[in-house]
């Protein structure tokens, strides 16, 4: 069932954009089509990642700056164990030390891509990095930031939780779409003071968020849960930020950047840096 504070929540958003929010896509039929091998060449070592086919906007905007090589020389400017490696800010590239990053991007967005429950954070999942819903309620991409996943293990309870904690999010999520479609209805409901046409117009739209989660409701599956509980991940993040992609090739480099000591904004003591990222083509 839906938390019943909703009725607070119509009024705050009465504040914020009148956006859509990101909803799972429907996943395309391309599990036939090879997937784009692509090489990251860092000073620790060579990553190789594959780009997923049912995030097209998310791939074909990866190999536009690879082309360019908009990441040839980048730092990896954060860096938390047990949790993700991020790179792609392009400011990095002739950064001072001690210099904070990660406020460097291009001048557009990548609209999300959510395909969920195939594609999830498990560790070695490539995502693309984003600013926060206050800002950003599409949740579209940074254009160039990014990060791979390394994460850790959890137990069957946290899991459970877990799951359950972001179906209440995605709940949320349809409620905030729905009231924001309502808002003019809404704004006319609070300048008359209509208590009754408010709360009957809040029970017609938890009814249509509780019919629309029915149909794709968050789920774990078998495979999540046991990438979650034996090579680890960070499910916590699953339906926030677009999985576009994963290691195929080289976590141990990834293991051995996220290992480096840190210093201020998690951003690495000493500088670890993409040499290069070149497509490697089609197998």
């Amino acid at each position: 069932m839906i938390n019943k504070f909703y009725s607070a929540m119509v009024l705050l958003f009465l504040a914020l954009p009148a956006a859509a929010l990101g909803i799972d896509n429907e996943p395309m039929n391309v599990d036939n089509q090879p997937r784009t091998q692509v090489l990251i060449k860092t000073t620790m070592g060579d990553i190789t990642v594959a780009l997923y086919n049912e995030t097209p906007q998310h791939r074909d905007n990866f190999l536009k700056l690879v082309s360019e090589h908009y990441y040839d020389g980048v730092l990896f400017h954060r860096v938390i164990k047990d949790f993700m490696i991020q790179t792609g800010d392009g400011r990095s590239r002739n950064a001072t030390p001690g210099q904070m990053l990660g406020a460097g991007d291009l001048d557009y967005t990548v609209p999300a891509e959510f395909v969920f429950p195939k594609f999830f954070h498990k560790r070695g999942a490539l995502a693309a990095a984003r600013t926060g819903d206050e800002v950003n309620p599409e949740r579209a991409s940074s254009a160039s930031q990014f990060y791979i996943v390394t994460g850790k293990t959890y137990s069957r309870p946290t899991l459970n939780a877990m799951q359950e904690q972001l179906a209440q999010q995605k709940k949320n999520d349809i409620f905030r779409s729905l009231a924001m479609k309502n808002r003019q209805t809404i704004i006319e409901l609070k300048n008359s003071n209509d208590s009754v046409g408010m709360e009957r117009l809040e029970q017609r739209l938890l009814k249509q968020a509780e019919a629309t989660y029915a149909i794709n409701p968050v789920v774990f599956t078998p495979g999540m849960f046991e990438a979650y509980s034996t090579v680890g991940g960070t499910p916590h993040l699953d339906g926030q930020y677009t999985v576009f992609g994963e290691v195929t090739m080289g976590m141990d480099v990834v293991d051995r950047i996220q290992n480096a000591p840190t210093g201020r904004a998690d951003r690495p003591v000493e500088d670890i840096r993409i040499l290069s990222v070149t497509v490697l083509g089609q197998p």
